[in-house]
């Protein structure tokens, strides 16, 4: 709807010149020259446009689709075409920093991206989180008798064979995995338990039945996730402190998107809000809401957050 609403303006745009020519026969070069130099030093207060196509790519984290579909309709409205790929965490990172994607929203920093921050920081540039305090670890329905990742390898006799020594995760290649495997279970001596990779929206379809039928599950998680609206879940504590303090959810450009893209650049800049806005957005998107409806809704409903991630380039 948003791309169609821009060709059309651009129709009028042009009809609106054509008018102007055939009745602009006066001469007044002076007058049209003022006209022109103060119209030119007002405009978009010096912003361009620049590059009209954006690439975003992100991971289907149900806390990166409601932020990445909103960010589509703000770009959107301020005048670019936005493409969203789904990509995993790895082509997320390769995609912005050769070049062939733009941005990237869903960056988990200092903690889960650690590593892949650190391979590709110099092709890359960092504006900062968009979302302050977002904790990640282990997972488990509040009715389980256990408190800490500990408890796992301690009772292993009764939650361990309960669920078969696996823990659920999501996509193989997110931070959280591999922070997970190579660092969290080892440390905790869980040498007999497994990290079963699916994906998101499989993790949340397993926790969901397990709960509907107060079963015991241990599942990689993290917030906001709208599962914490929905069920009542407690993390494990981590007292060796791996996963470490809650990370921030940061935003990442390609090098040279400042120069190509101005008012995208500015706009990413800006873009901060809150685990309660996005959690509007992602309590929709699971109730059944298309994430392309959810975001314009949001959007429409938060017009002075929106106006203060465009302020400066409207």
């Amino acid at each position: 709807m948003l791309k169609r609403m821009k060709l059309l303006s651009k129709a009028g745009i042009v009809l609106l010149l054509v008018i102007l020519s055939a009745c602009g026969g006066s001469g007044n070069t002076e007058d049209e020259g003022n006209e022109a130099s103060e119209e030119g030093s007002n405009s978009d207060s010096g912003m361009e446009l620049g590059q009209e196509e954006l690439t975003i790519p992100y991971v289907a984290w149900a806390s990166a689709t409601a932020s990445n579909h909103v960010m589509e309709v703000v770009l959107e409205e301020a005048g670019y075409d936005v493409t969203l790929k789904q990509v995993n965490s790895g082509a997320m990172y390769t995609s912005v920093s050769d070049g062939s994607a733009d941005a990237t929203i869903s960056v988990w920093l200092p903690h889960t991206d650690a590593s892949y921050w650190e391979k590709y920081k110099k092709d890359l540039e960092h504006l900062g989180p968009n979302l302050e305090g977002a904790p990640l670890g282990l997972v488990v329905p509040k009715y389980m008798d256990i408190e800490s990742i500990e408890d796992l390898k301690e009772n292993k006799n009764s939650v361990g064979d309960k669920t078969e020594y696996t823990i659920t995760g999501i996509e193989p290649g997110a931070g959280q995995m591999k922070l997970t495997k190579e660092k969290v279970m080892p440390k905790y001596g869980l040498d007999d338990w497994t990290l079963q990779a699916s994906s998101s929206p499989a993790m949340a379809t397993s926790l969901s039945e397990a709960i509907e039928n107060e079963e015991p599950i241990i599942v990689t998680l993290w917030s906001p996730h709208w599962t914490f609206s929905e069920f009542d879940l407690k993390y494990l504590e981590d007292p060796k402190n791996i996963y470490g303090d809650p990370d921030n959810i940061n935003t990442i450009v390609r090098n040279g998107l400042k120069k190509d893209a101005p008012k995208a650049h500015k706009i990413l800049d800006q873009f901060k809000w809150t685990k309660d806005q996005i959690g509007e957005v992602m309590v929709k998107i699971n109730d059944g809401m298309d994430p392309a409806k959810a975001a314009e809704e949001w959007v429409s409903n938060n017009q002075d957050t929106v106006d203060e991630w465009t302020k400066g380039v409207e």
